[in-house]
């Protein structure tokens, strides 16, 4: 499998990234010499796109990923998304929302959530991300995803290409960022115990800080899970990836270091129900 081999949307999937002047802040100031700050952005959104393709890749089982829509196109789009006024679930595993409801509403507030585990910066410990994966895949399939993951994350030059120690860790004084903000989701089938959801996502990516070279930077992706109801929950079994829908960016001057890290420590994630 290759990212966009399906239902592709045309466009490259890249998006427009405002880069300071030369003496400017995000983040040039510190910037180290002989290699430039398009050179490094283009290295780490094609790191980190190729180590998703090649989870991705590692994770898909024989079975091919629905791709149906069973909607009936009376309903207006608008409403795929809109609140239900249903209360959100209340428990929790490993810090990730547990205990969805057995029906649409439920697999699309399932892989929202668990969307923004498996795109998180806790991804890259090693015990938060044994806790993630326990959490929101399918135990049949769990241990064989750990142990992919655990290369992939573990691998010393991708590591290295997006700014990290060896341990996963940021270097001192920077703040590593990556988050991924669902934008809405869409049920494509439902049958019996089994579930496929699409999530439409923003994902930020980067070190905030003076000294990084790899600022922080914005890609759009939609993920389709495979979701299976076990043990009176949805849990994933397998997923596939692809670029877009990208807006069109606007020219907004980029925030320094300061506000940015500032950011990402002052403004918590949300928890995700309909």
């Amino acid at each position: 499998m290759s990212l966009g081999d399906e239902q592709g949307y045309g466009g490259s999937g890249e998006t427009r990234t405002r880069l300071p002047e030369r003496g400017g802040d995000p983040y040039g100031g510190a910037r180290r010499g002989g290699r430039s700050s398009s050179r490094s952005l283009v290295t780490v959104v094609g790191v980190v796109v190729l180590l998703i393709a090649a989870i991705a890749f590692a994770n898909r089982g024989d079975d091919s990923a629905s791709g149906g829509d069973n909607s009936s196109g009376s309903k207006p789009k608008a409403a795929a998304t809109a609140a239900s006024g249903t209360k959100p679930v209340t428990s929790k595993a490993g810090g990730i929302p547990t205990g969805f409801s057995r029906d649409q509403q439920g697999a699309e507030s399932a892989a929202a959530n668990y969307s923004v585990a498996l795109g998180s910066a806790d991804m890259f410990s090693k015990a938060r991300r044994h806790e993630i994966i326990n959490t929101v895949y399918a135990p049949a399939v769990a241990a064989r995803r750990q142990s992919d993951l655990d290369s992939a994350y573990s691998s010393e030059s991708f590591l290295s290409n997006i700014g990290l120690n060896k341990d996963g860790s940021a270097p001192n004084g920077q703040t590593f960022v990556s988050r991924v903000v669902p934008v809405g989701t869409k049920v494509t089938s439902m049958t019996g115990d089994t579930s496929t959801v699409q999530v439409w996502y923003t994902s930020l990516f980067g070190l905030s800080g003076e000294a990084s070279t790899n600022p922080v930077t914005e890609s759009w992706y939609t993920t389709t899970y495979e979701l299976k109801w076990v043990d009176n929950d949805w849990k994933v079994t397998d997923f596939q990836q692809k670029d877009g829908p990208v807006p069109v960016g606007r020219d907004q001057k980029a925030s320094t270091a300061d506000d940015m890290t500032k950011a990402v420590e002052e403004y918590g994630g949300f928890t995700y129900a309909r």
